[in-house]
C-alpha cells in the first residue's frame, strides 16, 4: 500500500509538474511496498491536542476552495483515537461555508501549525457533522465543557505528513512571549542579586 498522503495528493498532474521540475524522487512515495501514515501515534496525539488552533479547507459543489481558521483553548481539538480527532465547532458568524461545503462533501484538510518551534502537521480526513441539538456522543461529552458549541466535527483520518519546516516564521502568542518575559525578567534577577552579594562580599574584604 503506498504511503498515505501521496496516495490523496500525489494526482498524475502532480507527478508530472514534479517531474517536470527534477523533484521525480517523490514518486517512490507510491511503490507498493511503502505503508503508513495513517495512523496517529503519540507525537500526533500529543500535538494535535497541544493546538489553540489549526486552519481547515473545505470544497463547495461549484468547485471553490474554503480555507477557515479554528480556534480555541489548548485541547479543544482531541484525538479521540488512532484514526481520528474531533473538535467542538463553536458558533461564529453563522454564514456557515464550512458547513455547508462538508454537507454534500465529507472531505476535509487540516494545517495545525507550531510556530515557535517550527512544526507543521497536515491531515486529510473525512467529517461526519452530529448536531449538538440531537445530543454529542458520549465519548466526546469532554469537548462541550464550557463552550457554547453548535455541533461536534469528528474527523476520520485518511492521511497525515509533517511538513518540511523551511521557511516557516517564528511567532509566539501573547501568552507564550509573556512566558518568555517572565523568564527572562527572573533570569535578570537573580543575576542582579549575585552581582549584589558579590560587591558586598568584595567590599568585606
Amino acid at each position: 500500500m503506498p504511503y498515505a498522503f501521496a496516495s490523496i495528493a500525489f494526482t498524475p498532474t502532480v507527478l508530472a509538474e514534479q517531474q517536470r521540475n527534477g523533484a521525480g524522487q517523490y514518486a517512490r512515495f507510491l511503490d507498493a511496498d511503502r505503508n503508513g501514515g495513517d495512523t496517529l501515534g503519540p507525537e500526533e496525539r500529543s500535538f494535535i491536542e497541544a493546538r489553540d488552533g489549526f486552519y481547515q479547507a473545505t470544497v463547495s459543489e461549484t468547485g471553490w476552495p474554503y480555507v477557515q481558521f479554528r480556534g480555541g483553548a489548548p485541547g479543544f481539538v482531541k484525538a479521540v483515537d488512532e484514526t481520528t480527532i474531533a473538535y467542538a465547532d463553536l458558533r461564529g458568524n453563522r454564514q456557515y461555508l464550512s458547513t455547508g461545503n462538508l454537507r454534500q462533501n465529507d472531505r476535509i484538510s487540516l494545517i495545525l501549525m507550531d510556530y515557535p518551534n517550527a512544526r507543521r502537521l497536515k491531515i486529510w480526513g473525512r467529517v461526519e457533522l452530529k448536531d449538538v441539538s440531537n445530543g454529542a456522543q458520549e465519548a466526546l461529552s469532554p469537548l462541550l465543557r464550557g463552550v457554547s458549541a453548535e455541533r461536534i466535527v469528528t474527523i476520520k483520518v485518511e492521511a497525515f505528513d509533517w511538513n518540511c519546516p523551511r521557511h516557516i516564521p517564528q511567532r509566539l502568542t501573547v501568552q507564550e512571549a509573556g512566558n518568555e518575559i517572565t523568564a527572562l525578567r527572573e533570569t535578570n534577577a537573580a543575576l542582579q542579586a549575585e552581582i549584589r552579594a558579590l560587591r558586598k562580599a568584595s567590599e568585606t574584604t
